[in-house]
């Protein structure tokens, strides 16, 4: 009796009408307002009620506010902030292109793997900025250097996600295929990708991040434009305000487009039955 009333209970939960849905959707939204919220609050404190901090150490929320809509007005913070977008959307683009074709390959053959693996794995540990002197020796100072490095910060999560995704596939799915007379094409196409796509959609999500992280360290390299020069150009002149609008920017802007990632996995991956959380 005791596990018919919670198989009931169960399937009065997973049928609950759409008015109920509705609303446990716009409670779970409203939590997601709450800490920017008590973040704001207390930046906002600290510096307009107890000055905690100095206006060159910590401008206050109206102050950053301000700089904004002043950079917004002169058409500034659009040039920085389209600058930035097309070269973290291209670095990504090739950087993630490449990570697939590398991925499936040692994914799927050992050989490959005892290849390209170790030397990619010592590659993966060399801190970003290494990459800039070399990348200004070989490139010069054009937009080739800061794609270019934006696509190696982008590669190695899509790369590591897919090899990982594939290892995992079901072994017997794969023996089912073989049974089914697949070609290799086939049963990578049919059986191996869809088996690792969650964990490819998980490596464009980080991979994605990875490229907004990379983006500062890429307009170091003899930038005019872009949000990593506004936050340079924000510390050689002393103005910390234009410096909270470029973080500000980057954390907006890395938030939207992983927000169109979770998107596009919600709907790719809307065929599995998976635990999404109480």
């Amino acid at each position: 009796m005791q596990d018919g009333a919670l198989a009931t209970a169960g399937v009065e939960k997973l049928t609950s009408p759409p008015t109920q849905r509705t609303v446990r959707s716009g409670t779970r939204g409203v939590f997601l307002f709450v800490i920017p919220a008590v973040l704001l609050l207390g930046w906002f404190v600290t510096t307009e009620i107890t000055h905690s901090f100095l206006p060159n150490q910590l401008p206050s929320p109206l102050t950053v506010l301000s700089t904004a809509r002043d950079l917004l007005v002169s058409g500034d913070l659009t040039k920085h902030v389209f600058a930035s977008i097309g070269r973290v959307l291209l670095g990504f683009a090739i950087g993630a292109a490449v990570a697939l074709l590398a991925g499936t390959a040692v994914g799927l053959w050992k050989p490959v793997e005892q290849l390209l693996d170790p030397t990619l794995q010592a590659v993966r540990n060399v801190p970003s900025l290494a990459w800039v002197p070399f990348l200004l020796l070989w490139m010069g100072i054009d937009e080739a250097p800061k794609v270019t490095l934006i696509a190696i910060g982008a590669f190695f999560p899509v790369y590591l996600n897919l090899v990982s995704g594939i290892r995992n596939a079901d072994r017997k799915l794969i023996e089912v295929g073989y049974v089914f007379g697949l070609n290799s094409i086939d049963l990578v196409r049919r059986i191996v990708l869809p088996a690792a796509l969650p964990y490819l959609v998980t490596g464009l999500r980080v991979g994605i991040g990875q490229g907004w992280l990379f983006l500062v360290a890429a307009e170091l390299i003899a930038s005019t434009r872009g949000l990593g020069f506004m936050l340079i150009d924000g510390q050689n002149s002393s103005r910390p305000d234009i410096m909270l609008v470029g973080i500000l920017a980057l954390a907006l802007l890395g938030k939207l487009s992983d927000g169109l990632l979770r998107s596009a996995e919600r709907r790719l991956l809307a065929w599995t039955d998976t635990f999404q959380g109480k």
